[in-house]
């Protein structure tokens, strides 16, 4: 290759940016970031960062986790690329997007809310910066066939739950509504769950029993999959 040539196609920027899903146990948000600097600025976007030429990837996403929540522990997948030629104003920039999932905590949020950050209800998007919508719309597609083929609600859920939030969870992913009684008799049927014999007050004043997952049958069943057929 000759250097026109790498001058020419090396000219590239990669970026990723991710799409954090939270569960407050009755509703999906996704965690947004409020951008302080131009192109754009005052709107908003997803956890972004620019890729070094000497970095990988997953190198890279560990540390947009952790300089957006203080934490590089969550579930993380690779979704596309975004690859417009004019979806960044600055030059040419390949988005490798990714999304995350991780137990939404109030308090945490709190102090996330200094630094920009922001959850927004899964169904209430505002317009984002760049192409950001679409990494969202992608994203939720992803969640849609995962919630149906893998256990992930290990990574969403408070460590005891109930039933119903454990419902809720899924119909707001699947973006519908399911029959309490089959639902129940579907997860009951998947031997996933551990009665703890213990229960919780719920909205309505009523006695909720508490449940939590096994965590060895949810591995396997990670690994392997299945199919609730929601």
């Amino acid at each position: 290759m000759e250097r026109k040539d790498i001058e020419e196609y090396f000219n590239v920027a990669l970026a990723t940016s991710l799409v954090i899903f939270g569960f407050d146990l009755e509703k999906l948000h996704v965690l947004l970031k409020l951008k302080d600097e131009n192109p754009y600025k005052g709107a908003y976007i997803l956890p972004s960062k620019y890729i070094k030429p000497d970095e990988s990837i997953d190198i890279c996403v560990k540390h947009l986790l952790e300089e957006s929540i203080g934490n590089e522990e969550a579930y993380i997948e690779q979704l596309n690329a975004s690859g417009k030629v004019f979806r960044n104003p600055l030059g040419r920039v390949v988005n490798i997007g990714h999304y995350g999932l991780i137990r939404y905590d109030s308090d945490e949020s709190m102090k996330w809310s200094k630094t920009g950050l922001k959850w927004f209800p899964y169904d209430e998007i505002p317009d984002l910066a760049f192409d950001h919508n679409d990494i969202i719309d992608f994203a939720k597609e992803r969640l849609k066939r995962r919630v149906k083929r893998r256990p992930v609600g290990f990574n969403l859920l408070p460590k005891e739950f109930t039933i119903t939030q454990l419902q809720a969870l899924y119909e707001e992913a699947l973006s519908k509504s399911f029959d309490k009684r089959n639902f129940r008799k579907k997860i009951f049927n998947s031997n996933l769950l551990v009665d703890l014999e213990k229960t919780v007050e719920s909205i309505n004043g009523k006695d909720s029993k508490l449940y939590k997952f096994d965590e060895d049958k949810y591995a396997k069943m990670s690994l392997k999959g299945y199919d609730f057929l929601f």
